[in-house]
């Protein structure tokens, strides 16, 4: 029954995505197209609280339902989007993300801030520009206006989700961050090795991760084995190398070279026979 929800799910919010446009576009739709096709989607959207309902009374959690009514892609996409909004908040608030109990945390926003403000600007601009342009046309300018100032926050938030979410080490973890889409958790027996290394172009190439700010990196971390990082859509992504950037690289380095090569714990003495 779910399955069958997801598949209708992702026939019909398109269908209604494309009415939309040919709304707005000013395309005449019939009537009893526009009514059969709001009737379907009110079907679709009972049909999903009425299993989500019975979902929940099997004893599955919020998450766990709604990933059972809801495609992955969906979520993870959606997921994100509340991420980089939620960003805006920490930003203003200066609360990082992650960083409680850490041993070492490593910004690493500052190299782009810049450009980020810069393109946020002219987005700003855009959207004066255009709300002037399309005055004489209500609906039109309404809606562009909407995607605009959303756009607007999305730039800001992307370098908001950046700022707040640094790259972190934690015990025997190291957490490689970028924005709200990249979330690397690498235990540090699984580091082969670590190099302070900075690089302005980079390659595409299975196994390799660049997480780049400003179009360097600047540490490159090895892996013993590959380790999977999905895609923003939850495709699987084995990489065995991840290049990142920190504002103070060299801290990053020396943070990671002192937590490989430090001592174990001192053991007690072995039992007497």
């Amino acid at each position: 029954m779910t399955a069958s929800l997801r598949r209708l799910s992702w026939v019909l919010l398109p269908l209604e995505v494309v009415l939309v446009v040919c709304l707005v576009g000013g395309v005449r739709v019939p009537g009893a197209v526009l009514a059969a096709a709001e009737a379907l989607v009110c079907v679709l959207l009972v049909a999903e609280g009425l299993a989500y309902l019975r979902l929940r009374r099997r004893g599955l959690s919020r998450r766990d339902a709604v990933a059972e009514l809801v495609p992955e892609p969906v979520l993870r996409l959606l997921g994100h989007e509340l991420r980089l909004l939620a960003s805006l908040g920490r930003w203003v608030a200066r609360r990082p993300h992650g960083t409680a109990g850490a041993d070492g945390v490593f910004p690493h926003a500052r190299d782009q801030a810049a450009l980020m403000y810069g393109f946020a600007f002219v987005c700003v601009v855009e959207t004066v520009g255009l709300s002037y342009l399309l005055a004489p046309w209500p609906l039109v300018h309404g809606i562009v206006l909407v995607l605009d100032v959303y756009t607007v926050l999305f730039v800001l938030g992307l370098h908001a989700a950046s700022a707040t979410r640094p790259h972190v080490l934690a015990g025997d973890v190291l957490r490689l961050r970028q924005a709200a889409h990249v979330d690397l958790r690498i235990p540090l027996d699984r580091i082969a090795s670590v190099r302070r290394e900075t690089l302005f172009s980079h390659g595409k190439a299975d196994g390799e991760l660049n997480l780049a700010v400003g179009a360097q990196t600047s540490v490159t971390v090895e892996l013993t084995e590959p380790m999977d990082a999905p895609r923003l859509f939850g495709a699987p992504r084995p990489v065995r190398v991840v290049r990142v950037h920190a504002d103070d690289p060299q801290a990053l380095y020396g943070a990671l070279t002192r937590a490989r090569t430090a001592p174990s714990p001192a053991q007690g003495p072995p039992p007497r026979v």
